[in-house]
């Protein structure tokens, strides 16, 4: 071959992995978008699956979440990607509806826990788990449930950010979100349910010191589980929230865009009036106010739901 052809063929390379490597960077930046919108989902995650664990012997927690994990990944990639993309493909008006549906969902969750600790209510206490394998199926398959509707949400609130790209560009930003998210929810499950076990081990070693880190941990644990399940309340309201604002006002016309552009005329507002602090206080109002649309409109699904069983029982 000369050497002229060969420098060409060097910069034909250079040039497609240039290409390639463009082509990447588009789905990672695409990929960390989505997973950022998807963020409020993903604290809700966290925060309902070691609620399956309890009771679960010690020995056998890790194993259980690897197979809820498992679950986890094939709900995405088998059962939810397919469909979203079908549905993104040729019906993508009902994107919006799906995500809207999806926001109400989250802000009655977010809205009936709120209700129920303000109402003094307490959760039933949970029954001793049995042991066995047929026990540890069970686990698993409620878990691997609950985490479908979960997982339809991310997905969907991920689809949504890549939406205006390709088939392709699409298909392979949201499988690296499915692995990127149950990675990382499920990782910290780990980390979350072996941590008092770990304080454990750490309580009997002979170092003072390691021993009140270990006795520390064990503390600790019940509250820091207690603070994720507020933090996830929260987020629920305000992802749900947020969701219905920017969709209800995605046309820009009509009534229903008056709060969207309301919200977004005082967050600029505001970030422009405050100067190096107004970007995180612009986005403060507007996480306010997407986490109070939540409230409100969740809390009317909540007065809906309980209202519906009493009308039942009082025509019987």
């Amino acid at each position: 071959m000369a050497i002229g052809g060969l420098i060409g063929l060097l910069d034909d390379i250079a040039a497609l992995a240039k290409l390639s490597a463009a082509s990447l960077d588009d789905v990672s930046a695409a990929a960390g978008r989505a997973t950022a919108k998807a963020a409020g989902v993903v604290v809700d995650d966290t925060a309902v699956t070691p609620q399956y664990l309890q009771g679960v012997a010690a020995e056998r927690e890790l194993a259980i979440v690897k197979q809820i994990a498992l679950g986890s990944i094939r709900n995405k990639l088998v059962f939810i990607l397919p469909v979203a993309l079908l549905l993104n493909h040729f019906l993508p008006v009902l994107l919006p509806i799906i995500l809207m549906v999806g926001g109400t969902y989250l802000a009655f969750e977010g809205a009936e826990k709120v209700w129920h600790k303000l109402s003094g209510g307490h959760d039933e206490e949970k029954p001793s788990v049995e042991k066995g394998p047929e026990a540890e199926k069970k686990i698993v398959s409620g878990a691997v449930r609950t985490d479908l509707i979960l997982s339809a949400e991310i997905m969907v609130i991920a689809l949504s950010s890549v939406a205006h790209q390709g088939f392709w560009s699409q298909m392979v930003s949201l499988i690296v979100v499915a692995f990127v998210i149950t990675i990382l929810v499920y990782g910290v499950v780990a980390l979350l349910v072996r941590m008092d076990d770990f304080g454990l081990k750490l309580a009997k070693r002979d170092s003072s010191g390691v021993q009140k880190l270990g006795r520390g941990l064990v503390t600790a644990m019940p509250k820091v589980l207690a603070t994720i399940a507020v933090v996830g309340t929260v987020a629920m309201l305000w992802v749900g929230g947020h969701i219905l604002m920017a969709n209800l006002g995605a046309d820009g016309t009509g009534w229903f865009n008056a709060p969207y552009d309301w919200v977004h005329h005082i967050e600029h507002s505001i970030s422009e009036a405050t100067g190096a602090l107004g970007g995180i206080l612009g986005w403060s109002f507007n996480t306010l106010c997407s986490a109070v649309i939540g409230f409100l409109v969740g809390s009317i699904v909540v007065g809906i739901l309980h209202f519906i069983p009493s009308k039942k029982a009082h025509s019987e």
